[in-house]
């Protein structure tokens, strides 16, 4: 084997297709675009929803719905879950650093909800954003206490009890 007898391998270099060289190539003329229309214009940007002129699917279907901007999403945490973890990792108050630590919620500034699914057996104070009336009533059940916090943790007063002890 010499350098100057080293070849390719059959098949594996292709000649490039030229295109409008005069009608002796078989590419001339109109260049392999057909004749007229955008497709055959320099410039020419095939857009994947195009439908050819027909009105797009994008435009025929109607709009519906909105986005709320002011929509309010809650982590949602029952107490059956509450009662596992403080059975695995015992405490005197569940918060939003105690539920995260524990893998139960991903991120601390993460609104909470407690819903009453399940029963809480063990007093224990919860300091989170929301609570159901039924997982309310069960905290306070067992001797424990539910304190609304605001999302930096602050503790929520409600203005509306404060009105009506008041007026009595």
């Amino acid at each position: 084997m010499k350098l100057h007898t080293l070849t390719p391998a059959k098949g594996s270099v292709k000649k490039n297709k030229r295109i409008g060289r005069g009608e002796g190539s078989t590419r001339g003329g109109t260049s392999t675009k057909g004749h007229k229309g955008a497709q055959s214009r320099s410039g020419y940007k095939y857009r994947p929803w195009f439908e050819g002129g027909q009105m797009p699917l994008y435009r025929r279907v109607p709009k519906y719905g909105f986005k709320n901007i002011n929509r309010v999403e809650y982590e949602v945490v029952n107490l059956d879950t509450l009662q596992e973890l403080l059975e695995k990792h015992p405490a005197e108050e569940i918060n939003h650093q105690y539920l995260n630590d524990h893998g139960i919620i991903s991120n601390t500034k993460k609104l909470v909800k407690v819903l009453g699914r399940g029963e809480l057996k063990t007093q224990v104070t919860v300091k989170l954003n929301k609570f159901s009336k039924s997982a309310l009533e069960a905290i306070e059940a067992c001797k424990g206490s539910a304190v609304e916090v605001d999302k930096y943790g602050n503790i929520v007063t409600n203005e509306t009890e404060g009105e009506d002890a008041s007026e009595a």
